[in-house]
């Protein structure tokens, strides 16, 4: 008799986030965290007053209903979310939490849903790196806003790396850097994009002109470029550990001999 074979589909991740006014997170994390019970949903949640983060994992139904339910809502329609597939179900249980910031800076000026930092989509950037220069002809330098953990998993060929511990630290790291960065055209990227977008505001309030966000983070470039211009894997943060460019989890095994 053939052994039964692991449906790799048969959960879907999704990770998203907002940057949008909530003055009402408890009762919003309330209702959220009773939905997820009632569909079977596992993941974090996050709410503030400056938005939402989301990791959610489910059977593609569930998670389609609760995004759904979750879009009725004009804060969160058409929420735009990264998505890959595992075999099992990579969270533990579902939380949803209060904080005081989705991604902690410790600068409440830059307070994202004033304005968003200025974005490059994964297709285009892949085109300025093909080329060596932006559309203006100026040199381009990519920013991981990464921990130096996850980098050691992967990043982008070049990149410059600040070794962050917490991402609270990006301001006095970047600060020796940013003379030099002014003089290129900044591409800062992270995961899925809450922290690069944090990073481009900074960066813009700083006084670089030429300064993006990479849209969608490293997954959303895994899915429209795949491994172009990077060398790797990409940590997250859920059981999976890791995903190839392919959006496909990396065995744990494999993914710690790789990083040494």
């Amino acid at each position: 008799m053939r052994p039964a074979v692991a449906d790799a589909r048969r959960f879907i991740n999704i990770a998203a986030y907002r940057f949008v006014a909530i003055h009402d997170g408890a009762t919003l994390g309330a209702r959220l965290r009773a939905r997820s019970r009632a569909l079977d949903l596992r993941g974090t949640v996050l709410i503030a007053p400056e938005g939402i983060n989301l990791f959610v994992a489910g059977v593609p139904e569930q998670v389609e209903t609760w995004l759904v339910e979750l879009g009725a809502d004009a804060r969160f329609r058409g929420l735009a979310t990264r998505r890959s597939w595992s075999a099992t179900q990579p969270f533990g249980k579902m939380q949803v939490r209060l904080k005081a910031e989705i991604i902690r800076m410790n600068r409440p000026e830059l307070a994202p849903a004033a304005g968003r930092a200025c974005a490059v989509s994964p297709v285009r950037l892949a085109r300025w790196l093909d080329q060596g220069c932006d559309d203006e002809g100026r040199p381009v330098r990519l920013l991981d806003t990464r921990n130096a953990f996850e980098v050691d998993y992967g990043s982008f060929r070049g990149a410059l790396s600040l070794g962050l511990r917490r991402f609270s630290d990006f301001p006095s790291r970047v600060a020796p850097h940013l003379e030099a960065l002014g003089r290129t055209t900044v591409v800062s990227f992270c995961t899925g994009g809450i922290r690069c977008e944090k990073a481009g505001l900074f960066l813009k309030s700083a006084g670089l002109k030429h300064s993006y966000q990479l849209e969608g983070g490293i997954l959303g470039y895994f899915d429209a470029v795949g491994s172009r211009h990077y060398s790797g894997n990409c940590f997250v943060f859920d059981g999976r550990e890791a995903l190839d460019p392919s959006l496909v989890p990396i065995e744990k095994a494999a993914v710690r001999r790789a990083s040494g």
